[in-house]
């Protein structure tokens, strides 16, 4: 590794976290699973759906995982300041698993909807024309007029909610150089939507 070369004798130090579907809020963010959630469930319910998943059966039964913003950020400085992070390469994430079919009715009992059967849709097609129903709720609720082209990247949910594959990380090494933080993935997602509520980023 070209930088792991570079740094040897030299007085700074270098680190690599690699985060697996990392979940915060950033506006035009092309990689944003958090928004699509919460803007495909409040589309849904606007137009009298119930809260069906998206994707495959198989990713809706699989194993997954996610890395919260916030908690990356801390790894990020504890990389940069201890020196357990120094000239090295950890995978990050929320440090637990779950699976979409064991959330998803906790997702819709938060935005007051039913729980549909999966539905596997391509969501970046599916999504395409309903910007006026975007700006509708916008206006119904009074939230921040944010371009529906900056809430919510499809093609991506369409790849994470499309992975029927068990997706698990190891993150042990972390751990072991120093790095004790953790987050119930579960929590992270429902405080997550209820802080983009109280900001009026989703209904």
């Amino acid at each position: 590794m070209w930088l792991r070369a570079h740094q040897a004798g030299k007085d700074w130090t270098w680190s690599a976290l690699r985060p697996q579907t990392v979940c915060g809020f950033a506006l035009g963010n092309p990689m944003n699973i958090m928004t699509v959630i919460g803007v495909y469930a409040a589309i849904s319910k606007e137009l009298g759906l119930p809260l069906r998943f998206p994707g495959k059966r198989g990713a809706f039964e699989a194993i997954y995982q996610v890395t919260d913003a916030d908690l990356l950020a801390r790894a990020m400085t504890w990389c940069a300041t201890d020196p357990g992070g120094a000239n090295d390469v950890f995978n990050v994430t929320n440090g637990d698993f779950f699976r979409w079919c064991n959330v998803w009715p906790r997702f819709a009992e938060f935005f007051g909807m039913e729980v549909g059967p999966v539905q596997t849709i391509n969501l970046t097609e599916f999504m395409a024309d309903k910007e006026p129903v975007w700006r509708r709720i916008v206006e119904k609720h009074g939230l921040q007029d944010i371009p529906y082209s900056d809430m919510a990247a499809w093609p991506f949910a369409d790849y994470v909610l499309g992975c029927d594959w068990d997706v698990m990380t190891h993150t042990l090494k972390l751990r072991q150089a120093g790095f004790p933080d953790c987050i119930d993935s579960e929590d992270m997602f429902l405080g997550q939507f209820a802080r983009f509520r109280e900001m009026k980023v989703i209904p």
